[in-house]
């Protein structure tokens, strides 16, 4: 496929990607609350709002506010992290550090390649922040790819930390661009795109292994975020955006189900389901529970 896309619909795209995103965090958070059962949202009931968003969406809410022309811009990225972040909304105690350090001024490529004893992170925190990165460039998977290493590359030195960000952004550059095209991809081609232009990796491994028959094998198989690594995050939760495409409520269920890192699975496959869903996709109530976005992301307030 082959298309133009202007500055207005790669926002609108970005921005889709972002609401599903974020409601897939908020939501997929309250199943840390006690109880809150999971089985509950087989039944269409969720819980009580509002529904707090955690890291996953502040970390995607400064990529998007960072989106504009030409290749992504690390520096002001780094900038607005260092500077909004709020550690109380789940950041780990090694993204906590590194944050604290770009706030006071260190280069992110200091802080980003020091972390974990100077093997960087391999963390899912550049997984779960790209799907609006992606949609964005729905009219390139190469382009996506190459900006998604960028965009990674501000917080996770780590190989598969980066593969993980880029598995995530083409995912949903594909899933915009079929919702461009105007038609549902078959089951597997997400994933099949994803694994083209992730590099050689753990994270790639899961993407092209054998394609489970059910949300517990995927699980099983492939991990339910419960390591809160790349590798054990992003080969599920891009299974499910990919067995779920157009429907986002059971793509979130599906993450709510398996358990483990369930904030951070729901947050990845929401943002690539509605990247190819829209916001249309999203129950309107689900949007109403989840907490208001930040005010200092206006390109979000008329959501």
């Amino acid at each position: 496929m082959s298309f133009t896309l202007f500055p207005d619909t790669r926002l609108t795209l970005a921005l889709d990607s972002l609401a599903g995103l974020s409601v897939g965090d908020a939501l997929g958070a309250q199943y840390f609350v006690p109880g809150n059962k999971p089985s509950d949202l087989l039944d269409a009931r969720v819980p009580d709002p509002p529904w707090e968003w955690t890291d996953d969406t502040e970390q995607a809410c400064c990529l998007v506010a960072t989106l504009d022309d030409g290749d992504f811009d690390r520096d002001a990225f780094a900038q607005l992290l260092g500077s909004v972040f709020e550690p109380y909304r789940g950041y780990g105690p090694g993204a906590v550090v590194m944050l604290r350090q770009i706030r006071e001024g260190l280069p992110w490529p200091i802080a980003a390649a020091a972390a974990f004893d100077g093997q960087g992170s391999c963390g899912n925190g550049a997984a779960m922040r790209a799907a609006p990165l992606g949609a964005w460039h729905a009219d390139s998977l190469p382009h996506a790819a190459a900006q998604a290493v960028r965009a990674a590359e501000v917080t996770h030195a780590h190989p598969e930390g980066i593969a993980g960000g880029v598995a995530v952004s083409v995912a949903a550059a594909f899933a915009a661009a079929a919702r461009l095209d105007g038609h549902r991809p078959d089951r597997g081609q997400l994933l099949r795109a994803a694994a083209a232009h992730t590099a050689a990796s753990v994270v790639r491994d899961g993407l092209t292994s054998p394609y489970p028959r059910s949300v517990a094998e995927a699980a099983e198989r492939l991990g339910n975020g419960g390591q809160a690594t790349a590798q054990d995050t992003v080969p599920f939760a891009l299974w499910v955006a990919d067995r779920y495409l157009d429907d986002y409520p059971a793509a979130v269920a599906a993450c709510v189900v398996a358990g483990g890192d369930v904030d951070t699975t729901a947050a990845i496959a929401g943002g690539v389901v509605a990247a190819y869903t829209g916001i249309e996709g999203i129950p309107r109530g689900w949007l109403a529970n989840r907490e208001t976005l930040p005010a200092w992301l206006p390109a979000a307030s008329g959501e």
